[in-house]
């Protein structure tokens, strides 16, 4: 039984990185889903709600650390607990 009133708020900014800003670890320990133009999305490493884009990794390519370069797809992002 999920106990919606002890869920910290979904920040208009996320990332799954720990070395980001915008990385909050509290929204971590519990499951979140986040929704594209309608469609659920599973490959979602940053996202923000204001300015309607996700960032997904790149499969193949990699940046000069061999970190996945990120792209950012644009659209209506919905984020919420699953």
């Amino acid at each position: 039984m999920n106990d919606t009133k002890s869920l910290p708020p979904l920040p208009d900014r996320l990332s799954i990185n720990p070395k980001s800003p915008f990385h909050v670890a509290e929204v971590f320990e519990h499951n979140i889903g986040i929704r594209l133009n309608g469609k659920e999305r599973f490959d979602v490493d940053e996202y923000c709600i204001s300015e309607g884009w996700v960032k997904v990794s790149s499969p193949k390519a990699l940046d000069r650390r061999g970190q996945p370069l990120l792209i950012k797809v644009k659209g209506t992002v919905e984020a919420f607990y699953s």
